[in-house]
């Protein structure tokens, strides 16, 4: 199957010639036409299309702003734990347990509202609902940083889980929709390291803002969610005009390049790429679909340890032996270190395929990391092993994402599949962010084991998905999901069970990843 992913992203446009840099108008028609599907504006002609300043455009228009909104929205939930570290519990007057309730309190409305969060993304514009959400969470991480008592910061936690919980599933839903199966996982991945970019910068910036303390009657830590908040409403304001929409009405690019991405989808096995209306048995597809409940506890298992991992890095670092601003600094090489493995992965898997082997050893480097955190009582010895658990963990969540996302074609399927997976991934958030104790300090061996145990989870699903996938590969080979087709096989009357379809277009729009044409990628 690596191979198979390989060939794809080694190849232009479908029909063409290797090294090939534009469409041929013919044969992408020709490789249309052989597979039963629909050519997409058919009257239009893409073969002046540069395959290459195509891809560079649209790499351009879509990565570089969403990584940067992602980059934001991971800084503003986890910078609690850098305010912490400038007196937010004793001012606020609030124990260790109040503390780690607030930060339970924010994955509740996060992982409820993300499934809903990404239908309304595909009804409406995706330029609309994503400002909006940055607008709104900008606002409540900037009223965070004027509370006066624990119940406001409750409030504020809340609120901010629900504004923010539309953006990573809804960015990573929304560049599937761009990019072909061989070609998300390295976008994916450079959306994703933003989130350890942000861990970088959160250090370095709650540093110099701890600098304001005083200002205004402020604080140190209220300045930290003020700043912070600031910056995000503003970006959200502009996000309206920067944020592209779907591929088939998307303002930066001409017809003629509109029909090539759509074309180019549905060569790729994503049917619905020209588009598709919102009707509740997409839904129920998703909510059947064994992938969608496997994929959940796959996704449980990496996403736990992150937030274990980004909301206690520093109160971990601090406990052995480091005061607040170097504890800061030091989380920084840890987060460079693991945007260049989570980037490195996402190319590697892009490029050879093999998504679910890669996870089993992204899981396994991380896993290493923990074993050596619970045995080890040297400082110097745990700081080396929080390198090893950054890399296993960030880099495992795009590549755990990109994968579920491979094997789901349907638009509004895939919405919700990666809306419950990574819904169900966040809830895990509220139990993570509980199991570093303060008595537990400063080798948190409970907390180690607990995160240990998720990543052993991961493992488990990682290697049962890659041999089910396998299984209906094969099951498609030997013709046992084939359907009837009318006047192709309409003698084959056992296959009926499998479904009745009057083209191969249409039985692909129907089943989507059920086709019996489709294969699963491991």
């Amino acid at each position: 199957m690596a191979d198979v992913e390989k060939a794809s992203s080694s190849s232009s446009f479908p029909g063409e010639k290797p090294g090939a840099s534009h469409i041929e108008q013919s044969a992408s028609d020709k490789h249309a036409k052989q597979h039963g599907a629909e050519v997409y504006n058919a009257d239009v002609d893409t073969s002046g299309v540069d395959e290459r300043k195509l891809m560079r455009k649209l790499d351009l228009h879509l990565v570089p702003w969403l990584s940067f909104l992602y980059l934001l929205s991971f800084l503003d939930r986890t910078s609690i734990g850098n305010a912490k570290l400038y007196g937010m519990e004793e001012d606020l007057h609030i124990s260790d347990q109040q503390y780690l309730i607030a930060l339970t309190l924010f994955f509740f409305p996060y992982a409820l509202f993300e499934v809903p969060s990404n239908v309304f993304l595909k009804r409406l514009r995706p330029s609309i609902w994503l400002s909006f959400l940055m607008f709104g969470w900008g606002i409540m991480m900037t009223v965070q940083g004027l509370v006066h008592n624990y119940g406001g910061l409750l409030g504020m936690r809340w609120l901010l889980g629900t504004f923010e919980a539309g953006l990573f599933p809804g960015v990573n839903y929304y560049l599937s929709c761009w990019y072909r199966r061989s070609e998300f996982g390295l976008r994916s991945a450079i959306f994703f390291s933003a989130a350890t970019v942000s861990g970088a910068f959160g250090g370095l910036l709650a540093a110099a803002i701890a600098n304001m303390d005083g200002v205004g009657g402020k604080p140190a830590w209220a300045w930290i969610f003020i700043i912070e908040g600031l910056v995000t409403v503003v970006a959200g304001a502009v996000s309206y005009w920067i944020i592209q929409d779907f591929p088939d009405n998307a303002r930066f690019l001409t017809e003629v390049e509109r029909t090539a991405v759509v074309r180019r989808l549905q060569a790729d096995d994503q049917f619905s790429a020209a588009g598709e209306k919102l009707q509740l048995r997409y839904i129920w597809k998703s909510l059947k679909d064994w992938q969608t409940w496997l994929g959940m506890l796959l996704y449980m298992g990496t996403d736990g340890p992150l937030y274990a991992f980004s909301l206690f890095l520093p109160s971990i670092i601090n406990q052995l032996g480091y005061t607040a601003t170097p504890a800061n600094l030091l989380t920084v090489p840890v987060y460079v270190v693991a945007c260049i493995c989570t980037c490195a992965v996402g190319f590697i898997a892009d490029k050879y395929g093999g998504r679910g082997y890669l996870n089993v050893l992204c899981l396994a480097v991380g896993a290493a990391g923990y074993i050596i955190l619970i045995a080890s009582r040297n400082a110097g010895v745990s700081y080396f092993a929080v390198y090893l658990a950054a890399c296993g963990i960030y880099s495992s969540i795009p590549n755990v994402i990109a994968w579920v996302s491979n094997n789901v074609e349907g638009s509004y399927k895939r919405s919700v599949t990666l809306g419950m997976v990574i819904s169900f991934g966040n809830i895990n958030g509220a139990v993570s962010s509980n199991v570093y104790r303060a008595n537990q300090k400063p080798w948190y061996t409970l907390g180690h084991g607990i995160v240990l145990a998720y990543i052993g989870i991961g493992l488990v699903c990682s290697v049962a998905y890659i041999i089910l996938l396998k299984r209906e590969n094969a099951r498609r080979d030997r013709g046992e999901r084939d359907e009837i087709i009318e006047g192709v096989n309409d003698g084959d009357k056992h296959l009926a069970r499998n479904g009745t379809f009057a083209s191969v277009a249409e039985a692909k729009r129907e089943k989507g990843d059920h086709w019996s044409g489709y294969r699963y990628r491991t």
